[in-house]
Protein backbone atom coordinates (compact mmCIF):
# COMPACT_ATOMS: atom_id res chain seq x y z
CA UNK A 1 0.00 0.00 0.00
CA UNK A 2 1.61 3.49 -1.25
CA UNK A 3 0.97 6.62 1.24
CA UNK A 4 -1.61 7.60 -1.15
CA UNK A 5 -4.36 4.92 -0.98
CA UNK A 6 -7.26 4.69 0.37
CA UNK A 7 -6.66 3.43 4.39
CA UNK A 8 -10.56 4.04 5.26
CA UNK A 9 -12.46 2.95 2.25
CA UNK A 10 -15.79 4.32 3.91
CA UNK A 11 -14.26 7.91 4.53
CA UNK A 12 -11.65 7.83 1.62
CA UNK A 13 -8.85 8.82 4.04
CA UNK A 14 -5.66 7.53 2.73
CA UNK A 15 -2.87 5.95 4.55
CA UNK A 16 -0.85 9.74 3.84
CA UNK A 17 -3.74 11.20 5.86
CA UNK A 18 -3.52 9.08 8.78
CA UNK A 19 0.23 9.01 9.57
CA UNK A 20 0.27 12.89 9.13
CA UNK A 21 -2.64 12.89 11.75
CA UNK A 22 -0.52 10.46 13.88
CA UNK A 23 2.99 12.72 13.65
CA UNK A 24 1.14 15.91 14.03
CA UNK A 25 -1.89 15.12 16.39
CA UNK A 26 0.12 12.66 18.41
CA UNK A 27 -3.19 11.03 19.49
CA UNK A 28 -2.92 9.19 22.49
CA UNK A 29 -5.64 6.39 22.05
CA UNK A 30 -5.86 4.38 18.56
CA UNK A 31 -9.71 5.55 18.88
CA UNK A 32 -8.46 9.53 18.34
CA UNK A 33 -7.70 8.57 14.50
CA UNK A 34 -11.76 8.41 14.37
CA UNK A 35 -10.87 12.46 14.43
CA UNK A 36 -8.91 12.08 11.42
CA UNK A 37 -11.91 12.37 8.45
CA UNK A 38 -13.68 9.39 10.52
CA UNK A 39 -11.19 6.98 10.27
CA UNK A 40 -12.24 3.87 11.46
CA UNK A 41 -15.81 5.00 12.14
CA UNK A 42 -18.06 3.23 8.90
CA UNK A 43 -17.96 -0.78 8.13
CA UNK A 44 -14.62 -1.32 10.80
CA UNK A 45 -12.38 -3.01 8.27
CA UNK A 46 -9.60 -0.40 8.81
CA UNK A 47 -9.11 -0.62 12.57
CA UNK A 48 -6.60 -3.81 12.76
CA UNK A 49 -5.13 -1.40 10.31
CA UNK A 50 -5.22 1.89 12.28
CA UNK A 51 -4.00 0.26 15.16
CA UNK A 52 -0.74 -1.06 13.26
CA UNK A 53 -0.34 2.66 12.21
CA UNK A 54 -0.69 4.16 16.09
CA UNK A 55 1.64 0.99 17.43
CA UNK A 56 4.31 1.93 14.50
CA UNK A 57 3.90 5.73 15.44
CA UNK A 58 4.46 4.95 19.42
CA UNK A 59 8.01 3.27 18.92
CA UNK A 60 9.86 4.96 16.13
CA UNK A 61 12.25 2.78 15.99
CA UNK A 62 10.03 0.29 14.64
CA UNK A 63 10.04 -0.46 10.95
CA UNK A 64 6.49 0.57 9.12
CA UNK A 65 4.27 -2.07 9.49
CA UNK A 66 3.67 -4.07 6.24
CA UNK A 67 -0.11 -3.57 4.80
CA UNK A 68 -2.21 -5.19 1.40
CA UNK A 69 -2.04 -4.04 -1.49
CA UNK A 70 -4.78 -2.00 -2.63
CA UNK A 71 -6.34 -4.91 -4.50
CA UNK A 72 -5.93 -7.56 -1.81
CA UNK A 73 -6.98 -4.66 0.81
CA UNK A 74 -10.37 -4.28 -0.99
CA UNK A 75 -10.87 -7.49 -1.99
CA UNK A 76 -10.68 -8.28 1.58
CA UNK A 77 -12.80 -5.55 2.87
CA UNK A 78 -15.52 -7.32 -0.05
CA UNK A 79 -15.56 -10.12 2.03
CA UNK A 80 -15.37 -9.08 5.45
CA UNK A 81 -18.60 -6.95 4.41
CA UNK A 82 -20.01 -9.81 2.51
CA UNK A 83 -19.82 -12.09 5.68
CA UNK A 84 -21.70 -9.11 7.70
CA UNK A 85 -19.26 -7.78 9.84
CA UNK A 86 -19.25 -4.55 9.00
CA UNK A 87 -21.48 -1.95 6.71
CA UNK A 88 -20.43 0.67 4.51
CA UNK A 89 -22.02 3.92 5.14
CA UNK A 90 -23.53 5.63 2.17
CA UNK A 91 -20.64 7.22 -0.40
CA UNK A 92 -17.75 4.49 1.19
CA UNK A 93 -16.08 2.95 -1.83
CA UNK A 94 -18.58 0.25 -3.12
CA UNK A 95 -17.89 -3.36 -2.19
CA UNK A 96 -17.12 -5.78 -5.61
Amino acid sequence: MELDDELCLCFHVSKRKVINYLRIERPQRVGQLADCHGAGTGCGWCRLFLQKLFDAAQTPDQPAPKLPSPEEYAHERSGYVRAGKGTPPPGATPVS
